[in-house]
């Protein structure tokens, strides 16, 4: 005769909604810095656009290496601008 392991409910291995908000609060603030394919998802542009927001100086950018990264708070920045730009249209 063997001994029962209790298995965990399917509730119980099931995160909250407030877990899953803390582990992606988390991971948002872990990251720093986007690549431009994360800046094209975040933001629904195509790769184009994104490097003309970076060339043109809309959307701040750093090199690491050979890699182009994007700043979170650059991110932001571009969000409030583009508030700011409609508020005055």
């Amino acid at each position: 005769m063997s001994a029962r392991v209790d298995q965990p409910t399917p509730a119980e291995r099931t995160p909250s909604v407030a877990t899953l908000a803390r582990e992606s609060t988390a991971r948002q603030l872990d990251v720093q810095l986007y690549k431009v394919s994360d800046v094209m998802q975040a933001l629904s542009m195509s790769r184009t656009v994104v490097f003309e927001l970076l060339r043109t100086g809309r959307l701040r950018s750093v090199k690491q290496g050979r890699t182009r990264l994007i700043p979170a708070s650059a991110i932001r920045e571009y969000i409030a601008l583009l508030e700011k730009e409609a508020e005055a249209a």
